[in-house]
C-alpha cells in the first residue's frame, strides 16, 4: 500500500451510474416513515441513509452521538494508512505485553489466549476488533499508530471532520463521560461508509481485508442485521455498545454500516441511539426495526 493510498482512495468519483432510485417524493416518503417511526421514543436517535451515493435521508442527521465501537472502523482505516506509510505488511506480528491485556473489559482475545505476552499478526488484531469489538485489540492497535490522535487527524484529512476520536477503550472505561468525546454525526459516519463501500475497498488488498471483516461482524446481530438475515443482500457494519450512564440510561447503541443489494442498488447507514432508557434488547430491537424499514423501502423501489 502507498503511503497516501486512504486518502487518494476517496479522491475520485465512480465512472460507472449507479441505479438510482432519485425522486423527491421517494426520499420525503422514506423520511415520514422514519420520523414516524422514532416519534416519542424515550431516547436520542439519529439516522442517515445514503442510497446509491447520492440520495439521502436523515433524521437528527446533523447531531453529534457517542461512536462507542464504531470508531474502531475509522481506526481501521488510520491502521491500513499507518502501515501504508511505514512499509508494515497486515501479516506481519506485533509483539503484546500481558499489561496490554486488561482483564476488565470486552476481549474475546484474552479469553482465548490468556493474560501473557503475545506475539499476533496485525491481521489478527483487526480481525478481533472488527469482527468481535475486541477492546484490547483496539487499544494495542492504537498503540501501533501513535493514538487516537492519529485516527482523529487522518478522518480530518479524509473531510469527516465531524467525526472526532479522542480516547482510547481503556480511558472510556474509566471514565465513562470520555465516551461522549468520541462522537461523530450519522451523516458523518453514513459518509464514511458509503465512500469506503463504493470507492475505497477495491483499492488494496488492506482495505479490502477491512471489508471483509466488516461483512464478517459477528456483534449486533439483532440490530441492522436481523431484518436481513433471510436476505441476499451484503451488510458490512460495526457496532457500538455502551453501560448506563449517571442518569441510568444506556450511553449509547449504535450500528453503523453499508448494505449492498442483488438488484445492483446500495445503501449507506448509521443508527446511533443515545441515552436510552430502555434495556439493552429494546434499544437494540429499535435498531433492527429502523433497519426493516429502510430495506424494504430500497429493495421495493417504490415510493
Amino acid at each position: 500500500m502507498s503511503a497516501i493510498s486512504v486518502v487518494a482512495a476517496i479522491g475520485f468519483t465512480l465512472a460507472v451510474a449507479s441505479p438510482s432510485h432519485t425522486s423527491a417524493a421517494y426520499m420525503a416518503e422514506l423520511e415520514q416513515q422514519l420520523q414516524k417511526f422514532v416519534a416519542g421514543k424515550d431516547a436520542r436517535i439519529g439516522i442517515a441513509v445514503i442510497i446509491d451515493g447520492e440520495d439521502t435521508v436523515q433524521i437528527n442527521g446533523s447531531k453529534e452521538f457517542p461512536m462507542l465501537s464504531v470508531y474502531k472502523f475509522p481506526q481501521a482505516l488510520a491502521v491500513a494508512d499507518y502501515c501504508g506509510k511505514h512499509a508494515i505488511a497486515f501479516s506481519d506480528t506485533l509483539r503484546i505485553s500481558a499489561a496490554e491485556i486488561k482483564e476488565n473489559t470486552w476481549s474475546p482475545m484474552r479469553e482465548r489466549y490468556g493474560v501473557r505476552d503475545l506475539e499476533l499478526p496485525l491481521s489478527e488484531l483487526l480481525e478481533s476488533a472488527l469482527t468481535q469489538s475486541d477492546n484490547n485489540a483496539c487499544d494495542i492497535l492504537f498503540r501501533l499508530i501513535g493514538g487516537p490522535q492519529v485516527a482523529d487527524s487522518l478522518m480530518k484529512e479524509m473531510g469527516a471532520s465531524e467525526i472526532t476520536i479522542a480516547s482510547t477503550e481503556d480511558e472510556m472505561h474509566r471514565d465513562p463521560f470520555l465516551c461522549y468525546l468520541n462522537r461523530s454525526t450519522p451523516l458523518e459516519m453514513a459518509r464514511l461508509f458509503d465512500r469506503f463501500n463504493i470507492e475505497m475497498k477495491q483499492s488494496s488488498p488492506e482495505l479490502s481485508f477491512i471489508a471483509e471483516m466488516l461483512e464478517k461482524c459477528s456483534t449486533g446481530t439483532d440490530r441492522l442485521a436481523l431484518p436481513l438475515q433471510k436476505t441476499d443482500a451484503v451488510l458490512g457494519h460495526k457496532t457500538g455498545t455502551g453501560d448506563l450512564n449517571s442518569q441510568g440510561r444506556i450511553i449509547a447503541v449504535n450500528d453503523c454500516g453499508y448494505v449492498n443489494l442483488p438488484s445492483g442498488h446500495r445503501y449507506a447507514v448509521a443508527v446511533f441511539i443515545a441515552d436510552s432508557a430502555y434495556d439493552m434488547a429494546t434499544t437494540a430491537a429499535l435498531i433492527a426495526s429502523i433497519s426493516e424499514i429502510i430495506y424494504r423501502f430500497i429493495a421495493s423501489g417504490q415510493p
